[in-house]
């Protein structure tokens, strides 16, 4: 289904630009989108609009155009769009005043000097445009072979061709420098065009291809987030998180961007709680810290000599007793401030993996019913003679 304020849309919602009914060049109209909430105001009398607009590629890839022939752009045009050399095919993602937004957020000069937009893409452009795109998948596996006979330690992620078919732009990846100025010379005379090579970092790398992640839902990466910062294993440490890493690490081998989402609440919250060093000295004996609970403001704490015996104590109880420890005093038990007290109980063998049968969800078998066949004598011998 096209946009409310996408020219593709036909009178039924089908798309009628690319004919994909959803699926369309750049991978998803979903990707990356950008909503025009200017699109129902109109600019102050004499005020030219903006002469720049936002061209969205292949997986994601935004760049920014000039406009130099006033060609009336909506968003989901497909244009052509000037490259080096030839011309490339892109999607209109942004018009107006919102791209110059735009381009002062990421840091760009709206009067810098920009790559031109020569054209609306006509039919034979975009058979061209998806003719290349076809030969994509094919092209990267034909690529990923003759990296592994030059025995080149890098992997070739994804493969993106210049909309007039001229031109392949190869991403990969690698943890050292590679040398692959035979494997440029390779690729030329296997696939007869020119060739660009561009190292992408890992996050980077899923964010190109995309994927479901452990949450059910498509990548932040590759749907909305641009702005990869660095995450440490403290952010799980400060969450309370299990420091497994394969569920804290996500498919591009790095820790989890979402781990940093709510790390300022946890932060905030964790300034009312002492520290989870803290020792609390006992007549009974010296009590440590063994797990926190932000959100109910409760601490555990178990005795050295009974490390299997937790002791729930409130966040203001546990202020209360450091306070009386500070003066060197000690208080008489930690179960007077206890709300309540969990044991650990003893596994057992059945308690952990049940004892349920294998079977229990077979269909039982259903008896035969005999009851209406007739029984034959066993020994005819026997039987009574008929007189």
């Amino acid at each position: 289904m096209a946009c409310t304020n996408c020219s593709t849309g036909a009178k039924d919602g089908t798309p009628k630009g690319c004919n994909n009914n959803g699926t369309c060049g750049t991978d998803s109209c979903n990707k990356l989108s950008v909503f025009d909430w200017l699109s129902n105001m109109t600019l102050p009398g004499g005020q030219e609009p903006f002469d720049a607009a936002e061209i969205r590629f292949k997986n994601g890839r935004k760049e920014f155009f000039r406009n130099t022939e006033k060609l009336t752009l909506a968003i989901g045009d497909i244009v052509a769009t000037e490259a080096s050399p030839g011309h490339d095919i892109g999607i209109v993602t942004l018009t107006g005043e919102l791209v110059k937004i735009q381009m002062k957020k990421k840091g760009e000069n709206p009067d810098k000097e920009l790559a031109k937009i020569y054209r609306k893409a006509s039919q034979r452009d975009i058979d061209i445009w998806t003719e290349a795109r076809n030969k994509e998948e094919a092209v990267r596996m034909r690529a990923r072979e003759i990296a592994i006979h030059l025995k080149l330690e890098m992997k070739i992620s994804d493969v993106e061709f210049q909309g007039d078919g001229s031109k392949a732009t190869f991403y990969y990846t690698a943890n050292d420098r590679v040398d692959f100025r035979q494997l440029i010379k390779e690729f030329a005379q296997e696939f007869k065009i020119r060739i660009e090579m561009k190292q992408v970092g890992f996050r980077q790398e899923a964010a190109r291809l995309g994927g479901i992640g452990s949450c059910g839902r498509e990548l932040c990466c590759s749907t909305w987030l641009t702005d990869f910062r660095s995450v440490n294993t403290s952010a799980a440490r400060y969450q309370q998180l299990s420091l497994n890493p394969q569920k804290l690490a996500g498919q591009c081998g790095k820790l989890k961007c979402c781990l940093n989402y709510e790390l300022d609440t946890y932060l905030d919250a964790l300034k009312d709680f002492p520290d989870m060093d803290t020792k609390l000295y006992t007549e009974k004996g010296d009590a440590y810290c063994q797990k926190v609970d932000i959100f109910k403001e409760i601490m555990w704490f178990a005795y050295a000599n009974a490390p299997a015996q937790w002791l729930v104590l409130p966040v203001e109880k546990v202020k209360e007793i450091v306070a009386i420890n500070k003066k060197k005093e000690k208080v008489a038990a930690l179960e007077d401030y206890v709300v309540e007290s969990t044991q650990e109980v003893e596994k057992k063998f059945e308690n952990v993996v049940g004892q349920d049968s294998l079977t229990r969800f077979d269909q039982p078998k259903k008896k035969k019913n005999n009851k209406n066949k007739k029984r034959k004598p066993s020994n005819f011998k026997n039987a009574p003679k008929k007189e």
